[in-house]
């Protein structure tokens, strides 16, 4: 059996155990009926603005851990993603009033941070295979997500199409970005590293999302 058929398969058996999971996420339901109270989004853009920069970090680490070949060509781009992010991010902040003095002064929630912790734990010490499975198989979940709350706030909370950017830009991935990504996966198996590894860190990057959605939603009836 080659690598490319068993990386394929690993994506697969990823991809089809979070999409079995329960699909629910109070943050966009609440936000979608209307319901969510406006001081959320500023605590989404301020927990948002933590994550976004320290991902950057995290994936330039890996790009430079592993530098060649597909994996390099991956994480040097989303590097390059979440910097443009970010950009985009000081415009939804911007729309509800915070500009980076009050991003700065925002106190994140604990479990609001457990995500990009853990991505920086995996790009100190994690493999190529692991990171890029784990982008690819939560790829679906983070982008629907992500969607839904800018068609929201344009239409239930009256923000401006400029001042939803960056999530219309986690909505749709890069092109290539999937084949890409397995490619890594392929690389990283051919280098011996672990697949169950990878797999552990596709299941645990989605319940660590789960926990940021959860946190932002903490105290609400």
């Amino acid at each position: 059996m080659s690598e490319d058929f068993f990386a394929d398969e690993l994506v697969r058996q990823a991809c089809d155990d979070i999409a079995a999971r329960p699909d629910e996420n109070r943050f966009v339901e609440l936000l979608e009926a209307g319901d969510l109270p406006r001081e959320r989004l500023n605590w989404l853009a301020g927990e948002e603005f933590r994550i976004v920069r320290s991902d950057q970090r995290s994936f330039a680490l890996l790009a430079s851990r592993f530098p060649d070949g597909a994996a390099g060509d991956l994480f040097l781009g989303l590097a390059q993603g979440e910097a443009q992010a970010s950009s985009l991010l000081l415009d939804f902040s911007a729309a509800l009033g915070w500009r980076e003095k009050e991003l700065n002064e925002y106190a994140p929630l604990p479990f609001a941070q457990v995500y990009p912790a853990y991505l920086a734990w995996c790009a100190l010490y994690g493999t190529r295979s692991s990171v890029a499975l784990a982008m690819v198989a939560n790829l679906d979940e983070w982008g629907g997500y992500c969607g839904r709350i800018a068609d929201a706030l344009t239409s239930r909370y009256g923000l401006a199409e400029e001042a939803v950017g960056f999530f219309r830009f986690f909505a749709t991935p890069p092109p290539g970005f999937v084949e890409q990504a397995e490619a890594a996966v392929v690389e990283g198996l051919n280098a011996g590293e672990d697949p169950v590894e990878a797999m552990r860190a596709a299941q645990a990057l989605h319940v660590y999302e789960a926990a940021f959605w959860d946190a932002l939603t903490t105290g609400l009836e």
